[in-house]
Order: structure tokens, then sequence, then C-alpha cells
């Protein structure tokens, strides 16, 4: 049994810290006007009243996140699918490990969709470089999350990974409660995603056998998701080409918060969450055909990857990117001419919302491109596996 001690610094709150941390974020007016804006017809006493009655981290999420999910989704997308439950054991925990698009929806959606087939919702990773407000740490440790400490030194790594490790674990076994985490550190600015290595061998460090007897404790159920547009998209188009001009050009809070804003109220299209099922049997394979760990953590990222890329949903835009990025007519018979104006001038909507001093079209064209064309290119390569 793994003991529930030393997570202090990292865990969320358990059902019984609820009412008292609530109790303190309705004292604080930058939470209650982000509150209000949420919920703007509701008069902020009626809010503070209704926020202080909830005693646990579902009831919370259930009576008011998931009606601002129910919002967004009405209003900013197309419509949510969440697909493969039937791949589950609802008696039992999973480690979910997806792409990652969106800072804050990724996983609150994925919850909200839990909330709607009356499941239990997931604990989430989420990396103290966005937690720049304290009460901002106090509201995600309300809603379930787990805070992943970045920005250390090699000795501090260890200790934090070995931390995480363990509380990943004794969260699956002990506390039956699934995770959520992406499959890297930040969001894959160009649509490429791939997982970490590092992330695997923090995985691992909670056992005490080999890498992949570790690993299988776990039950990881890799997750693909799907935006058929990025909201984001043309900041992270602008943070590219800082990143190519400014030497040592890092994100500021500021931001970090104005991506969060536009990826939560921007207009997201369809979105398609795919739950792809365990890797257990892979796992075993992979035991078998190599001794070596760092042959086998290779391999189990590789096989992440290609369950992920394997069950994108495919949009008629993410086909027009491919065919305009290759500069080729693969997919042409698959969209309209309308469909392929509409999209360019999508982009051009988008690149000019890029606030430069300087601006290098051609390279943000490219880099939107590759954004929606990345999804294809690695789906295509996954399924001829």
């Amino acid at each position: 049994m793994i003991i529930d001690q030393n997570f202090e610094d990292i865990r969320c709150y358990n059902d019984d810290e609820i009412k008292n941390a609530l109790e303190r974020l309705v004292d604080v007016k930058p939470f209650m006007k982000v509150i209000s804006t949420v919920y703007p017809l509701l008069p902020k006493e009626v809010l503070r009243k209704r926020l202080t009655s909830f005693h646990s981290s579902y009831e919370f999420q259930k009576e008011m996140v998931y009606p601002f999910l129910q919002y967004l989704e009405a209003n900013m997308t197309k419509g949510i699918e969440l697909n493969g439950l039937e791949k589950l054991d609802l008696s039992k925990s999973y480690l979910y490990i997806s792409n990652h698009r969106d800072i804050i929806l990724d996983s609150a959606f994925l919850c909200g969709k839990f909330i709607e087939k009356e499941m239990n919702t997931v604990e989430i990773a989420i990396g103290d470089n966005l937690l720049f407000l304290p009460w901002i740490k106090e509201l995600v440790r309300v809603n379930k999350s787990f805070i992943v400490k970045r920005d250390l030194s090699s000795r501090q790594i260890l200790e934090s990974s070995k931390k995480l490790s363990s509380y990943i674990a004794f969260t699956l076994k002990e506390k039956n409660q699934s995770v959520w985490i992406a499959q890297r550190e930040g969001r894959a600015k160009d649509s490429n995603d791939r997982t970490q290595e590092s992330l695997l061998k923090m995985f691992s460090m909670q056992g005490l056998g080999s890498f992949i007897e570790n690993i299988k404790e776990l039950n990881i159920c890799p997750l693909s998701i799907s935006y058929e547009y990025d909201p984001c998209d043309f900041l992270k188009a602008k943070e590219f080409q800082q990143k190519r001009d400014i030497p040592n050009f890092k994100k500021s809070s500021e931001d970090d918060l104005l991506n969060m804003k536009t990826g939560v109220m921007g207009y997201k299209g369809k979105v398609v969450y795919q739950i792809t099922g365990t890797i257990h049997h892979e796992l075993a394979e992979i035991q078998r055909s190599s001794s070596l760990r760092s042959e086998q953590i290779r391999l189990t990222a590789a096989l992440i990857d290609r369950r992920i890329h394997a069950n994108y949903r495919i949009y008629t835009n993410n086909k027009i990117a491919y065919d305009a990025l290759k500069n080729e007519s693969r997919f042409s018979d698959e969209y309209t001419e309308v469909e392929k104006s509409d999209f360019e001038k999508y982009l051009n909507h988008q690149i000019a919302k890029i606030d430069l001093e300087i601006k290098d079209e051609p390279f943000l064209r490219t880099k939107l491109l590759e954004m929606y064309a990345n999804p294809l290119i690695n789906n295509i390569e996954a399924l001829a596996k």
C-alpha cells in the first residue's frame, strides 16, 4: 500500500476541505469577478451562497463548472463527442494520457462528458507555471487538480518526479480515482503530438519492478483529442516567430492568461474525444521484444503516439492544410473550392490578429498550415503501421 503522505504541496483538496476552500475563495475579489462573468445574471450574494454550499469537488464541478461547459459546447463548438467508453471497465481507474491542445478545456470537456454519463471525473495534472496567482492555485485544487512543478534544479526534478509518480499511483490504486495528464509538458504548438520519454520515466518511479511492470500497474489508456479549429492558433504562430527572432524568448504569465482566455472563449468547431483502451497487450509485446530499459521506454512512447495519432478525427481543414503545405492535390476530391476558399479566408483572418511589429506572413502562414496538417500527416503514418 502507498501511504497518503508528503503530498501536501501537490495534491488536490479532499472533499472534507472543499467547503472551507470555497469560503476562502468567495472573499477573493478577482475570483468573484471571474465567477460573475461566467454567471452574469446571478447576484454576487446568490453566487456566494451557492459556492459555499458545496461539500465535494464533484458537486462543485457538476453544479458550477458543468453548466458553463454546456454553454461553451452550445455556443463555441459544433458539438463535443466522447467515444470509446465500451473499451473501459468502469469499476477500474485509468491513467488517461492525451495530446494537448487547450490549456483548460482538454481536461474540462472530458470531465463534462463524464458527468453527463454519470461517471466520476478525473484528477487533472496542471503545471505550476499556470498558477501565478494564489487564488488560481486554490481554485484548481478545488477542481480536482494536482500540481506538477516546473523550472526546478536537477536534484529537485528527481525528488519532485518521485513524489509525483507516487501521488499518481496512490490516486489510481488507493483512491481508485482516474487521472488525466498530457503526453508532454506544454502544448504541442505545431500539433505534432509526441509523448515525452521523461514522462514515462517519471511514471515508472513508483514501482519496485521493471519499467514495463511498473507502467502496467498504472492502467494507461491513451486518449485522442481532435479540435476542428484551435482558437489559439494565431497566438501559437506568433510565439513561433518570437522564438525564431528573439534569443531566449519566454512567454509571460500575461501571455498564458491570454492563451487561457482565448482558448476558452474562442470558436472550436467540432471536438472529439476518442478513448483508445489500455495498452496492456502491447506492453507485453514490448517486454518480449527488448530487455533494454531505454528501448522499452522509446517503444512505449511510440505506442502511445500511434494510438493517439490513429484515433484523430480528421476534418476537412486538415486535408486542405495538408495539400497546401505540401503543394499537392492528394485530398482535393474530398473538399470543394468553396471550402478551400473559406479556409484561406480563415487563415488570413487569424494572421491579421497577430500583433507583431514586423510580421513574417509567409512564415506565419506556414506555421498555421502545419498546425492543421500535422494531425493528418501523423494519422496517415499511424494507420499505415
